[in-house]
């Protein structure tokens, strides 16, 4: 498995690119269906919305302020808290749970480089985004992708060769099909 200061200096690189696929995202296009099952564009941005305050308040950087709702900006925040190997001791207590903050750091990692595919692949059908930190995802959806389908936050995995690439390896993991168009 990853050492946890290699998954945290990925996640600075995964939080600038899910912020270059935010930019890229249009009005036009947060009603189109994305590859995260029953969610549109418009769904998955809210979901990282909902849940990206809580994540970064589980870090040590603390809350974001109450009236932000600007999503790049918020990533970005996350990025940076969960970037610093330090926020990765100890617990924090997440959705009413008390949670190692090392496994919180992983969850953020998967929800970069996972939903960064989400977004990208609806708003760019065939476009073929990929992770620059996609090898780091692999690791750490081969760690939590079971009890993340036991807990509904991921699909049956999708069977994908061991040659493939590591953004289909990790999507697999997580219940994507790699394939999966509109």
């Amino acid at each position: 498995m990853t050492d946890n200061d290699t998954v945290a200096g990925a996640l600075p690189v995964a939080a600038r690119e899910l912020v270059d696929v935010l930019a890229g995202i249009s009005d036009a296009e947060t009603s189109r269906p994305t590859p995260c099952a029953d969610f549109t564009v418009a769904d998955l941005l809210e979901h990282l919305r909902y849940w990206g305050p809580g994540l970064l308040a589980a870090s040590p950087a603390g809350a974001a302020p109450a009236d932000d709702t600007d999503l790049a900006a918020l990533t970005e925040r996350l990025g940076e808290a969960w970037g610093d190997p330090a926020s990765w001791e100890g617990t924090a207590s997440i959705a009413g749970s008390e949670l190692p903050r090392s496994m919180v750091g992983r969850m953020v990692l998967a929800e970069f480089v996972v939903h960064g595919w989400d977004l990208a692949t609806a708003a760019n059908p065939g476009g073929g985004w990929a992770s620059s930190v996609a090898g780091e995802a692999v690791d750490v959806l081969s760690g939590m992708a079971e009890q993340g389908r036991r807990m509904g936050a991921f699909g049956p995995e999708v069977e994908v060769p061991a040659s493939a690439p590591a953004m289909d390896r990790a999507l697999g993991l997580a219940g994507r099909d790699p394939a999966w168009r509109p």
